[in-house]
């Protein structure tokens, strides 16, 4: 409840609804070729950096580098010098506009290095992947992780739901077994935050409650899953989810 109106709100969305008109045919061709509704790409690209404009200042290898040296998850980060090398040496940035987060997270979808070589893009065919500067890259680029990560553009994320005080804490949690259909949770007493009956459809769910007991629950499908294989919080993934609710 806190952080939902922090991390979406108002100016923001004004922002996102016009950059999606403003980019609504770039965003349309790549959208039905990777089959990602647009509207999520805007929002990944809202949340990630506030549509380009917070990238990190950092050099990306010299970030890496110190990060690789400084003892903690030294393996993780040699692999991702050796990622952001490979990157320089194909030719798609300078060293010097290498910049990103702290953490070496780069550009404007915020990837790794090693995200970057499994699913950076080019998407204006000029024969790079700048996901610094390109916002046809970006949207290519961002669209093709979620493609590949399992997204199905025919449903939606989830939605907010009412749950019954009675019901299991064990039924929550977005393990592979605790997956249900809306049919299943209609029967132990879910329902629609206004209280209707679940819609029939045939899609496997599953009840996250973030904030425990004490805060909203969500009914959330495949395509959440998929959003956490980008950033594993909850809170991120709800983020997204609500900021691309209300792009239109």
């Amino acid at each position: 409840d806190q952080y939902i109106p922090r991390a979406v709100p108002d100016w923001k969305v004004k922002q996102a609804r016009r950059l999606y008109h403003e980019n609504k045919e770039t965003l349309d061709r790549i959208g039905k070729e990777y089959g990602v509704q647009p509207r999520f790409i805007v929002a990944l690209w809202g949340v990630e950096s506030n549509f380009g404009k917070l990238q990190g200042n950092y050099h990306v290898v010299e970030a890496l580098t110190t990060l690789a040296y400084e003892g903690r998850r030294e393996e993780l980060f040699r692999k991702q010098v050796m990622a952001a090398l490979q990157i320089l040496q194909e030719g798609h940035i300078t060293i010097d506009e290498m910049r990103g987060s702290w953490a070496g997270a780069m550009g404007q979808c915020q990837f790794m290095p090693t995200s970057y070589l499994t699913f950076a893009v080019d998407g204006n065919n000029d024969g790079k992947a700048d996901i610094w500067n390109t916002k046809a890259d970006v949207f290519a680029s961002a669209a093709n992780y979620l493609k590949k990560s399992g997204w199905n553009d025919k449903y939606t994320w989830g939605r907010q739901v009412q749950i019954p005080s009675s019901l299991s804490d064990s039924l929550k949690g977005t393990d592979a077994e605790k997956g249900k259909t809306l049919a299943q949770w209609q029967a132990l007493g879910v329902r629609t935050l206004s209280g209707t009956n679940l819609p029939q459809e045939d899609i496997e769910a599953w009840l996250v409650q973030p904030d425990d007991n004490h805060g909203r629950a969500y009914l959330v499908y495949g395509n959440y899953q998929t959003l956490m294989k980008w950033n594993r919080s909850h809170y991120f993934a709800l983020a997204v989810s609500h900021l691309a609710d209300k792009i239109y």
